[in-house]
């Protein structure tokens, strides 16, 4: 698949999210099979450009290419100049928050609130297209939207024919609206009327958390590509997984135990070197709670885990919980009783 100058490996994207998608996670989802990942959403607000989190966010040292950064906010202005700072710092695709439903985001207009005002996203892409292109013309610019403000305000229509208008070379689009947050379950009939509407690449995202439901969704959206988020949180190797299903209809054995446990040291390992030692530990137990999840004993072992603030102590913990494991079999995820 092409975006602008990149070639990118398959389809298979990754999703940003905000305290997940770091630079550790997108490397690590990109080494077990995912084509393109977006970084955790950085605010175009200027006073928090040099900000301690905002910085290691933009930090892209050694990460695979191409380097997607995201952008929110709600002034044309300062958006575009937060695209231009983001592209000095190593981004060569400018990507562009239109689908956030958090409270915090939403309630100072940016996000998925801005899909109720048309004229202010046409004004931002404007913005961030002309300031980007007249610099950079190789830059892509894409966007990420919702299919609405609510179910009764469908206009991610609407809306991508002004992205498109406005220069807009790829778009995202996730099967809820904002007033759905994440309830319910996403639908594609909407993906699918603006990926027939539009010429520009369209991406179906949400709910895609297995190989089949992969398929399912391109075949209902006939959508270019495919965004994966919540259902890789624990389990990076579902890119590998979906991957090979779309390539062969056949479907990979679950991953042993031993493989889980050398994927989690490889991840932990980066992640305390990219946040330190008392960031590092405490960062670090919700990727290790998504991993252990549905392991035997895994609800004690995650109980346990919150009272360890050492990284070394961490690290020789999770060990210890996953040999116990292997002692029974390397073979098998042994789950726990529904």
């Amino acid at each position: 698949m092409k975006l602008g100058q990149y070639t990118l490996p398959n389809n298979l994207f990754v999703a940003p999210m905000a305290g997940v998608t770091d630079r550790p996670f997108r490397q690590l989802c990109k080494k077990l099979g995912a084509g393109y990942a977006v970084s955790e959403m950085i605010a175009s607000n200027a006073m928090l450009w040099n900000s301690s989190k905002t910085l290691r966010r933009a930090n892209h040292e050694g990460e695979v290419e191409p380097i997607s950064v995201q952008i929110a906010g709600a002034d044309p202005a300062m958006m575009a100049q937060a695209a231009l700072l983001n592209v000095d710092r190593g981004a060569q695709i400018i990507d562009i928050n239109m689908g956030c439903p958090a409270k915090k985001v939403c309630n100072v207009a940016s996000g998925s609130a801005l899909l109720k005002n048309e004229l202010l996203v046409g004004q931002i892409l404007e913005a961030i297209v002309t300031a980007v292109k007249k610099d950079h013309p190789l830059i892509p610019v894409t966007l990420k939207i919702r299919t609405g403000w609510d179910r009764e305000n469908k206009n991610a229509l609407t809306i991508a024919h002004i992205a498109e208008n406005s220069g807009i070379e790829m778009l995202t689009i996730h099967g809820r609206t904002k007033a759905d947050l994440y309830r319910g379950e996403a639908e594609y009939e909407t993906i699918a009327a603006v990926k027939h509407a539009i010429k520009i690449p369209v991406v179906a995202n949400g709910d895609i958390n297995s190989p089949e439901k992969a398929a399912l969704v391109l075949e209902k959206t006939g959508a270019d590509a495919l965004m994966i988020g919540r259902a890789a949180q624990g389990r990076p190797w579902i890119f590998r997984e979906i991957s090979h299903y779309l390539k062969t209809g056949e479907k990979l054995p679950a991953p042993k135990v031993a493989e889980i446990q050398k994927i989690l040291n490889g991840h932990l390992l980066d992640h305390y070197n990219f946040y330190g030692d008392y960031v590092g530990v405490r960062t670090a137990r919700k990727h290790i709670a998504w991993y252990c999840k549905g392991l035997k004993n895994s609800h004690t072992f995650r109980h346990h885990m919150n009272t360890i603030d050492d990284c070394t102590l961490q690290l020789a913990a999770i060990n210890t919980f996953f040999d116990s494991l292997k002692e029974d079999s390397e073979d098998l995820i042994y789950l726990e009783a529904a």
